[in-house]
């Protein structure tokens, strides 16, 4: 029904997602999946899970992965605003330990394709934000690893305001930086 529009990201392995929105005096309408036309544009993944997140603002979720069952994630703000990041794992990438970062909002219908070999994460801009994702494997308990979210040798800008400090919980504080964690990739 309508096209979407796939922009490739610095780091390989990266998408941006722009679906057509058809809107009306009834408000407006968008595919936010196709299989033909993602793989028409060279993306096949598999999804087997959606998941569906709230947070308020100020709350940083991650950075996170999956040790042995690595998933790829479409990734969409469905209310309010998220910043999401996406930090290249790939021990034999050339962009190994970048990151790329771009604004999701339910205004501007943008969605993220982050494949397998990547830590993700998010930061809340708006008072609320309900996340959605598709991943490409299940979730198994015990497989989530991370690094941390200010890892001074990635340097992430986040949008913070000056003095904000982002809420996290204690598990994502504690994470190590990249040079100091275990990779299963």
């Amino acid at each position: 029904m309508g096209k979407i529009k796939v922009t490739k990201c610095p780091i390989e392995g990266l998408y941006v997602i722009e679906p057509t929105v058809f809107r009306d005096e009834r408000g407006y309408f968008m595919e936010t999946y196709n299989q033909r036309e993602m793989a028409a544009e060279g993306l096949n993944m598999n999804f087997v899970q959606d998941n569906q997140s709230m947070s308020t603002k100020g709350i940083l979720r991650g950075l996170h992965f999956q040790k042995e069952h690595p998933q790829g994630k479409l990734v969409r703000a469905i209310r309010g605003s998220v910043y999401d990041v996406a930090v290249d794992l790939r021990r034999d990438s050339k962009t190994y330990g970048q990151w790329y970062g771009l604004e999701l909002s339910a205004e501007n219908k943008k969605q993220f394709y982050v494949s397998e070999g990547f830590a993700h994460g998010y930061l809340v801009l708006s008072d609320e934000a309900e996340f959605c994702y598709k991943v490409t494997d299940f979730y198994h308990p015990g497989d989530e690893g991370g690094i941390l979210w200010n890892d001074p040798d990635i340097g992430i800008q986040w949008p913070l305001l000056p003095g904000m400090e982002p809420v996290l919980l204690e598990r994502d504080s504690n994470w190590k930086p990249l040079k100091d964690t275990k990779l299963p990739f």
